[in-house]
């Protein structure tokens, strides 16, 4: 989730503070039609698999919280630190 966040701080510079998992970021205008298909590239490459766009919906895309649900499970497992 690092790499997702980082990147969402670097399409919104402007941001106060770290995004909630919860927060829709497609209200927040966080992510907008102009940069989807590039997060979705993002997504992609963390994961390692390909995302159909006829199996999801933008609510897929919608928190922090559901995209490391729908895309990013074992994803970010491997890229938690170690304890």
């Amino acid at each position: 989730m690092q790499r997702v966040a980082a990147w969402l701080n670097e399409k919104n510079p402007g941001l106060d503070g770290p995004i909630g998992v919860e927060e829709d970021l497609i209200e927040a205008r966080l992510i907008d039609s102009m940069d989807f298909l590039e997060f979705i590239d993002l997504l992609e490459d963390i994961s390692g698999d390909s995302i159909d766009l006829q199996e999801v919906t933008i609510d897929d895309f919608r928190t922090l919280a559901r995209v490391r649900e729908r895309f990013l499970g074992s994803a970010v497992l491997a890229d938690a630190p170690a304890s």
